[in-house]
């Protein structure tokens, strides 16, 4: 069995015939398809009953917008992992997805082998954005990072990481995917992968993009 057969992927996109080609393309690079849906609150619907690891979602549906779908799942399974597939690549789009919890936005005319790619990647914990619009995120999280929210009164102090952990996290802030970052560090994908969820459970956030905004408000995507 292949790597991409143990991961379920649900697909949501309100035009039939691009849902099944999307499908049937995932289907045959050997991913378990378990459901699709072409309205808002189908896919919510429908999410909740398969628990689908990787949710492959456009954002212009009928009934519920898909930025609220996204809101919607992550907040039930913040473990979910959701990969936008849209036609637009309008700034506002791209930001207001992410801020729901999507995990990478690629757009609608990239390559079956990109998808392909793009959804193992996700199911990894790779953050994915179609060149050009990594930058424009990690951009908007810079200019939060100079007006953060006020820390709650009864927040706890910031729990300590280790040398190791502070290090992959330093350069996930930088973008470097698990791939670049194992490489960098000579340690296996499977050990970056750990600490960046050890790093996760330490500083109770959900997903890698929460992570980056995390780095980038303690400027630790400076320096070399």
């Amino acid at each position: 069995m292949s790597e991409a057969a143990t991961v379920r992927v649900m697909v949501v996109d309100d035009h039939p015939m691009w849902r099944d080609a999307v499908a049937r393309d995932l289907a045959e690079a050997g991913f378990d398809v378990v459901a699709t849906a072409g309205d808002g609150p189908q896919a919510v619907r429908r999410a909740m009953a398969v628990e689908p690891e990787v949710l492959v979602l456009d954002l212009n549906l009928p009934g519920l917008p898909g930025v609220q779908v996204c809101k919607e799942l992550v907040g039930a399974n913040p473990a979910l992992r959701v990969l936008v597939l849209s036609a637009s690549g309008e700034h506002a789009d791209v930001l207001e997805a992410v801020k729901s919890g999507a995990t990478g936005y690629l757009l609608k005319s990239a390559s079956t082998a990109e998808l392909v790619d793009a959804v193992r990647r996700t199911a990894a914990g790779d953050t994915v954005f179609t060149p050009g619009l990594a930058g424009l995120v990690l951009g908007e999280y810079r200019r939060l990072a100079t007006d953060p929210a006020p820390a709650r009164a009864n927040e706890p102090s910031a729990p300590r990481l280790t040398d190791r952990e502070t290090e992959v996290l330093r350069l996930v802030a930088k973008g470097l995917s698990y791939k670049q970052i194992a490489e960098r560090l000579v340690i296996s994908h499977r050990t970056v992968q750990n600490h960046v969820q050890n790093t996760l459970g330490k500083l109770q956030l959900h997903n890698r993009v929460e992570l980056v905004r995390y780095a980038i408000e303690r400027g630790l995507d400076d320096g070399a």
